[in-house]
């Protein structure tokens, strides 16, 4: 009787998590209370999970009810690889729930008295899966115990698989949400190409035709004028429609920067070495960082010219662009002079890469971007 309980109250709990984990699409938010209802239900008292990528960096994506010697200094003990789980995880050998049979960081805040522990030396850790493809762990622990037994490891292990695929399925949202805002985006990009694009170019043949056709001297520069006018819209249109479609970025990123540069008026050289198949994300960083360095060349730097340069190798990819022209005085990195160089810096940032700008007066300007490549991330 007590064992048709047990499992009747297993597959509650597993409902319960199901259903919280099919409710929402932001990740952390999604984990934090799936989190919080596992300890809630359960006999655990403090859990925490780990988002790992392919080298082995960690990330705390969601925590409950940690002590405070794992939460000092900014919960910088919770941000270090040092520990036996995320070793074992990123060797391959933690493939199912296991007991740990103590945790280092534990471990270290107690040997250096770095903060209350709450009783907490063991914890159980289990592997975040979806089929072949691994994400992270899940930790549990409660005060003084050093013991899970095999119905909490199965309960831990059948939690672990639904967070797993739960992380996949959003994954995957968010490559569908990417997919239809470029949609989207070709759909405005041919709107704006059949409607507005095509006004303006009539515009400018009916001013030219009346600056030709008109005698008096104020009407013909007042037609120059709309000429003008509506040549340079038309020319503010067609960049605008390459910044939502890029023409030519199917044939290759640096294809598209220097079709795009070409368009506006640039000579650009480059020169690429090692260049692959890079996955979409830095495809479209590298297209962005590129199309406003060479707006921000063509505005300022006085110069016609511009010289790219890729370098990539099986896990980096290094960016160079950089003009001769006049280049300026940069204040601290912390504080861009323009939006759009501080938009750069974002772009690189948000794929873990590092961006800097050297730049002196009458000595041009240079952006380097170093952006790592994840194997298999679209």
């Amino acid at each position: 009787m007590v064992a048709v309980e047990d499992r009747f109250s297993k597959l509650k709990i597993l409902k319960d998590i199901a259903e919280k984990l099919n409710e929402g699409t932001d990740l952390r938010g999604v984990l934090h209370d799936v989190l919080t209802m596992l300890l809630s239900i359960t006999e655990f008292k403090t859990g925490w999970i780990f988002l790992i990528d392919k080298k082995g960096k960690n990330e705390l994506a969601a925590y409950e009810n940690l002590p405070s010697a794992l939460t000092r200094d900014d919960f910088k003990p919770m941000c270090s690889n040092n520990c036996w789980c995320v070793s074992k995880f990123m060797r391959g050998t933690l493939d199912r729930a296991t007991n740990i049979m103590e945790c280092k960081r534990l471990e270290d805040a107690i040997h250096f008295n770095s903060g209350e522990t709450f009783g907490l030396t063991h914890h159980a850790t289990v592997p975040l899966r979806a089929g072949d493809e691994a994400f992270g762990l899940l930790n549990v622990a409660s005060p003084h115990k050093s013991q899970f037994n095999k119905n909490e490891l199965d309960l831990l292990e059948s939690v672990a698989y639904q967070i797993g695929t739960a992380i996949k399925r959003i994954q995957l949202h968010a490559l569908e949400q990417e997919t239809a805002i470029a949609a989207e985006r070709n759909r405005l990009a041919r709107d704006l190409h059949d409607s507005v694009n095509q006004l303006l170019f009539s515009v400018s043949l009916t001013a030219r035709a009346g600056k030709e056709m008109s005698k008096e001297t104020e009407i013909k520069e007042t037609f120059g004028y709309i000429q003008e006018m509506s040549q340079t819209a038309l020319a503010e249109m067609k960049a605008l429609i390459w910044q939502l479609r890029p023409k030519g970025l199917e044939n290759g990123v640096v294809h598209a920067l220097t079709s795009y540069g070409n368009m506006i008026g640039l000579k650009v050289h480059s020169e690429i070495q090692g260049l692959i198949a890079l996955p979409s994300k830095v495809e479209e960083a590298i297209w962005r960082i590129g199309q406003e360095a060479f707006n921000n060349c063509k505005k300022h730097s006085g110069q016609k010219e511009v010289f790219v340069r890729i370098r990539v190798n099986k896990l980096t990819l290094h960016l160079e662009i950089w003009d001769k022209g006049k280049g300026c005085l940069l204040p601290g990195m912390d504080e861009l002079p323009s939006m759009g160089l501080e938009t750069m810096k974002e772009r690189t940032r948000s794929l873990n890469g590092t961006f800097r700008i050297d730049s002196m007066e009458e000595k041009g300007t240079r952006i380097i971007a170093e952006i790592p490549i994840q194997e298999g991330k679209t």
